[in-house]
């Protein structure tokens, strides 16, 4: 008999730790009560109400529940009908894909978790971008993968530096995982650095984990490729979703493509079956209306991606134009997705000796909450998602403004 009670944290538990979400729902840092929080922290684009799903897909989805068709579980890998959809989706003419390619997860950070689970065990590693998005460290370490963060260049549109990406393999790396367009850069890879990333992979018989949830969220003449498009050797597994493109975060359905030409991947894809059926599926609903709103050829469909990526463009290059104008700030421009990396120089500032510092004193002082680029793997950086309203961005950049100047050595 045990003298008492002695209940422990699992070590997958102890090991779980997302680092945005540790400073978003701590509460560690006050905005100022006096001035009305501007949250430009978060990658939700529904934050202010300004940007949100076409009324046709919210019809579509009344149309669904009414039907009472959708209320059971649906097969673990998703609806063959929801899955054909994705695969007509996401193909080209040069990678094509079946309804038979396509698993269906909880949101696109469910198909991540579900791809780096089948592919790597306990002290195997996968390389990952830095900056990079957070949640690649945080489901690595609660399962007991380690991680090798390869620098990407700010210099160069955050393009990866090739060489550093290759010292970094070893006999324990199992996989190369990319983010294009990226969270935190908002960069755009060309065709040519993809043919680089895919050379690399071939050499050393690499698959790549290619986490590309801002498909299609491009601008300023960037355009985003597949990079499954790219190759016929290298197999990658191709992780999308509608919560970004469709501004519909909470929606939770992401799926995984299976691009696989020389059947690579035959013990994999039934790992990934095997995981697919820890959550049985994603909502039913949600999966019901995937052929009606992934149709591109819909007009009103087509113009609602139209007109979402004009408004981020321009909140991209309001974004741009008004901190460039801070003396030690340094926007690097960005190509696609909702968001901006702003280098600082802490030697232009007064107590601010950090990325960390600066974002706890930006809130305590102006209630404008950005997110520090330590979490990214990227320090003296701060991130910036530009999906609120013009004014809102206007006033944030201006509060942004004279907290530099009031802090800024003489």
């Amino acid at each position: 008999m045990m003298s008492g009670w002695n209940i422990q944290a699992s070590v997958a538990a102890k090991s779980t730790t997302n680092p945005i979400r540790a400073i978003v729902d701590t509460g560690k840092y006050k905005p100022n009560p006096e001035k009305a929080l501007i949250p430009l922290s978060i990658g939700d684009p529904c934050v202010f109400g300004n940007l949100s799903v076409t009324q046709y897909v919210n019809q579509q989805l009344v149309n669904s529940i009414n039907s009472d068709k959708y209320n059971g579980y649906p097969p673990s890998i998703g609806y063959p009908s929801a899955r054909a959809a994705v695969a007509k989706f996401v193909q080209t003419p040069s990678s094509p894909l079946s309804a038979d390619d396509i698993i269906l997860a909880s949101g696109a950070s469910g198909a991540i978790e579900i791809a780096l689970t089948a592919l790597l065990n306990q002290g195997d590693n996968v390389l990952v971008p830095q900056p990079g998005f957070s949640l690649y460290e945080c489901i690595c370490k609660s399962k007991g993968f380690d991680l090798k963060h390869y620098n990407l260049i700010p210099s160069r549109s955050w393009e990866i530096d090739i060489d550093h990406l290759r010292s970094l393999i070893d006999t324990k790396t199992k996989a190369i995982l990319i983010n294009n367009p990226s969270n935190p850069c908002g960069s755009v890879y060309s065709k040519e650095h993809l043919q680089q990333i895919l050379q690399v992979a071939e050499e050393y018989h690499l698959p790549i984990i290619s986490d590309e949830i801002y498909a299609g969220m491009t601008w300023g003449g960037a355009e985003f490729i597949p990079i499954a498009s790219l190759t016929t050797v290298v197999p990658v597994l191709s992780i999308g979703g509608i919560a970004k493109r469709f501004l519909v975060p909470g929606w939770r359905v992401g799926w995984i493509a299976i691009h696989d030409r020389n059947n690579v991947f035959d013990q994999i894809r039934k790992a990934i079956v095997s995981l697919s059926q820890l959550i049985l599926g994603p909502n039913s609903l949600i999966q019901s209306v995937l052929p009606e709103i992934l149709n591109t050829e819909n007009p009103e469909i087509a113009r609602f991606f139209n007109e979402t990526n004009q408004t981020l463009e321009k909140h991209s290059r309001l974004t741009v134009e008004s901190l460039s104008k801070i003396d030690g700030l340094n926007p690097i421009s960005s190509s696609g997705t909702m968001y901006q990396m702003i280098g600082f120089d802490t030697s232009k500032f007064n107590g601010i000796e950090d990325d960390v510092v600066f974002m706890g004193k930006l809130l305590e002082e102006e209630s404008v909450f950005v997110l520090p680029g330590t979490v990214f793997g990227m320090k003296n950086y701060f991130r910036i998602v530009f999906c609120a309203p013009n004014e809102k961005l206007q006033e944030a950049y201006t509060r942004i403004e004279s907290f530099c100047n009031r802090h800024r050595k003489n």
